[in-house]
């Protein structure tokens, strides 16, 4: 792959790597329907195959493996790789918990980079080199699977970052590499939470970090946190290849959405300023109920001045108290999150007046100005629950993943149009209380890659996408 220059890469307005470009009206049409459908009482209106969907979903065995793991519309099939266990390339045993995923182009063949939310709230072992690992007391972080586009088997396997700690999402970059993010903020401080009646902390390092890790790595890279991005309970980024800046998620409740502008674009180490998400003239505005869906709310920003606050092992809140007094606006749970021409895509999982999920889309205008606007909000449980991690499909939609830890989590489909259709629907997690994860396309846009968090499986799902939305 070549590699693209980081000083000229925000003359390029192409998708980032790893991400497909949703034109400005794709989704226009789905604050239009979905609203009507509502209106009219038609909550569960969906798409049939021919309309959008792609048809009834029904058992399909591997093809790889010859277990049947997922149900899929007529005519897909898939791969099982990557699994928790397995030997990698490197010596080293798949971790699991995987999460958070972006696919890119290297050499011919796809390079998926593979969040692992191994999680502890005491300090554990690092898998893989502990010698190459950030903190060797934690226990989660990044692998890198070679993937041959055509076949869609697994040709290499290693780790790329390690001692890290819940490493639930992140998001691609322009300029060809993965930003794993830290969703907690434990550090070296032990202390008793009460409400938990354990200790917490004591690891090596302090935590609550982004990282950032070259699609191009061979091996465990020396991985160093992304400081100026800020402390606290991490999910996903998204960047804009325009601007260079990265929007953040955050998995609280309330939470916030954060915008880093870098002083150098492309080189985030470097520093830059954090600032949270407020509505213009309404301060503290509240998301998380009494939403209209289409409705347009203008967006200013607030700074965060204490981007990585000492104290934040203990309370992870920090950074969001800071952005909350200032008049930062608060949403419940903010998880995926991706970039789409010109528009950032994140979920709110449990947000809305019966708690399914909200998708929501801002559309910045500058840098100090954009327009918010409720894309979708789910209105009942056997539409979709709780929405995750979530990206931008060739043709335009939504592919979202569900977090449906109390019920059978599905991938759903959001057409142009508004209308919602099933992708893919678990066998494989329901006795662990999977959730999918990691939706991405490869790069020539005919293969998803999808993850199951527990067990702990990476799918590569084919078949007619274009006789589709997705």
């Amino acid at each position: 792959m070549s590699k693209l220059n980081r000083r000229t890469f925000i003359r390029n307005t192409a998708v980032a790597v790893g991400a497909v470009a949703v034109g400005a009206s794709a989704l226009q049409g789905l604050v239009a329907r979905r609203a009507r459908a509502l209106v009219d009482g038609h909550a569960h209106l969906t798409a049939a195959r021919g309309e959008g969907g792609y048809g009834p979903l029904a058992p399909m065995p591997s093809r790889n493996t010859g277990e049947t793991l997922l149900e899929l519309p007529p005519g897909f099939t898939y791969n099982a790789i990557g699994k928790t266990g397995g030997l990698m390339s490197d010596g080293h045993p798949t971790p699991g918990d995987h999460d958070g995923m972006a696919a890119f182009p290297v050499d011919g063949m796809v390079r998926l980079l593979r969040n692992h939310e191994v999680s502890s709230v005491t300090p554990g072992e690092a898998f893989g080199n502990r010698s190459a690992a950030y903190d060797p007391t934690a226990p989660g972080g990044v692998t890198t699977l070679i993937v041959d586009p055509m076949t869609r088997e697994l040709v290499r396997d290693f780790v790329s970052v390690s001692g890290t700690l819940f490493n639930c999402a992140g998001g691609p970059t322009p300029w060809g590499s993965w930003i794993t993010c830290e969703e907690s903020t434990l550090g070296k401080v032990r202390y008793f939470r009460a409400s938990e009646m354990r200790y917490r902390g004591g690891y090596d390092r302090e935590h609550g970090y982004c990282f950032e890790v070259p699609a191009v790595a061979e091996e465990t890279v020396a991985a160093e946190p992304l400081t100026a991005m800020g402390r606290f309970v991490h999910e996903a980024v998204a960047v804009d290849p325009a601007t260079g800046i990265v929007y953040e998620t955050e998995d609280n409740n309330p939470s916030g959405l954060y915008q880093y502008i870098p002083d150098h674009p492309g080189e985030l180490a470097r520093g830059g300023r954090l600032r949270m998400l407020a509505v213009k003239d309404r301060p503290g505005y509240d998301t998380r109920e009494g939403q209209t869906m289409g409705a347009s709310l203008p967006v200013t920003w607030v700074e965060i001045e204490d981007p990585d606050p000492s104290g934040a092992g203990v309370d992870e809140n920090l950074v969001h108290k800071e952005g909350a007094d200032k008049g930062g606006a608060a949403f419940n749970r903010l998880e995926g999150c991706w970039y789409g021409n010109g528009r950032i895509f994140f979920t709110a999982t449990t947000g809305g007046d019966k708690g399914l999920g909200q998708v929501w889309e801002y559309r910045p205008n500058g840098v100090d100005d954009g327009v918010l606007t409720l894309l979708f909000e789910s209105p009942d449980a056997s539409l979709m629950t709780a929405p995750d991690n979530v990206c931008v499909s060739p043709r335009g939609g939504l592919i979202v993943c569900e977090d449906n830890r109390d019920g059978i989590p599905y991938i759903r489909g959001l057409t142009k149009d508004g209308r919602v259709f099933d992708v893919a629907k678990d066998v494989a997690g329901i006795a662990y209380r999977g959730e999918f994860a990691g939706a991405t396309f490869s790069p020539d846009g005919e293969t998803l890659f999808v993850n199951m968090q527990r067990p702990g499986l990476t799918y590569a799902i084919w078949g007619p996408w274009n006789e589709g939305a997705v």
